[in-house]
């Protein structure tokens, strides 16, 4: 085998059992902790989209911002610290940038802004930084965090104007961003917005109605089994193994059996974790209201190319970039909760 390929990085993932009746359930706490969340998949058995019980609580997701070629020194600015970043939560992220190549910027609803920048770019912007932890032999990327809630950068302090002087005259640093606040929205943005070109956007949701789907036994089904066939269904790839695809030669882990009709519902873009927070809630409480025992599958990814992923750790791509956590709830108020990200990355816990 070449060496290379045996050094391969693997997927870290954390398995935990608990109830939700337990008062040390972490549930809410592990959903605040992945911010930068690109999509929503959620597996309902027994359920079909004329019925579906999250038309409502999907339909009250946040909208977010995409705002073209926004000068990052402008997420300094006074009337956007006090209106936005000190009141509520912030969340916005450069758009399309490569966390491996590019440079790339987050600003969390903690008030921390995160560079994740080139080496260039880092020794002209002339700040406080540390070296990236996904450098390989050479020393080419940093990181600069920089708390905006800190008295040093309050406006008109040394920290500030020191970092608002650099972005503003020796480093002319622009990207396509997307914004959203909780729970002001558009109205706490809309200073921001109006001084670019800017667009909004809703959440895009898809529902699939699915019919005899083959369904391993969820509670002894070990947890990358589980999570590969929850990825083969959300991909709508088939498990059957027929000889007449090729296209997956994945199979349903035995023991096994067949659901007459499940529903699959995706939901995409800037999503908040207060918004996942409440569908997580909406869910148990359709769990509660079915006649025969049943479960609910939640999966949520974080961007790939986000600089963070759990809390304020670093996050890199490296072969993969996986940055998301799957809730399999139960009835009896039980669950399974799974957490994975790359073997590089901090452990989610």
């Amino acid at each position: 085998m070449c060496a290379d390929l045996s050094r391969t990085a693997r997927t870290l993932l954390v398995c935990e059992r608990s109830s939700f009746l337990d008062e040390k359930n972490r549930i809410s706490s592990q959903v605040e902790q992945l911010r930068f969340n690109y999509k929503v998949s959620v597996l309902l058995p027994a359920c079909s989209s004329s019925s579906s019980p999250l038309d409502s609580i999907l339909n009250r997701f946040s909208s977010f911002y995409l705002i073209k070629k926004l000068p990052i020194y402008d997420l300094l600015d006074k009337d956007f610290l006090h209106n936005a970043v000190y009141q509520g939560s912030v969340y916005g992220l450069s758009f399309r940038t490569r966390i491996d190549e590019d440079n790339c910027v987050a600003l969390m609803p903690n008030g921390r802004l995160v560079l994740s920048l080139d080496k260039d770019t880092f020794e002209m912007l002339g700040f406080e930084g540390r070296p990236s932890r996904f450098n390989n032999k050479t020393c080419s990327r940093f990181v600069v965090p920089v708390d905006l809630t800190d008295s040093s950068m309050a406006p008109g302090g040394r920290g500030y104007l020191r970092l608002l002087k650099v972005l503003r005259s020796h480093l002319n640093l622009q990207m396509d961003f997307l914004i959203s606040h909780h729970p002001g929205g558009r109205a706490t943005l809309q200073p921001l917005l109006s001084r670019y070109v800017w667009s909004e956007h809703r959440p895009e949701v898809s529902h699939r109605s699915l019919s005899n789907l083959v369904c391993p036994d969820l509670q002894s089904c070990d947890p990358l089994s589980l999570l590969e066939w929850l990825g083969a269904v959300d991909a709508d790839v088939s498990c059957e193994n027929l000889s007449s695809s090729f296209l997956s030669t994945l199979t349903c882990p035995e023991p096994k059996t067949t659901l007459s009709q499940a529903l699959s519902v995706s939901i995409c873009g800037l999503l908040l974790p207060q918004d996942v927070q409440q569908l997580v809630e909406q869910l148990r409480c359709y769990l509660q209201q079915t006649q025969k025992e049943s479960w609910a599958s939640v999966t949520v990814h974080g961007f790939t190319d986000s600089p963070v992923s759990w809390g304020d750790h670093e996050h890199g791509v490296l072969t993969r970039g996986e940055n998301f956590y799957n809730l399999l709830m139960f009835q009896d108020h039980t669950y399974r909760l799974h957490l994975a990200t790359g073997a590089h990355d901090a452990c989610p816990l």
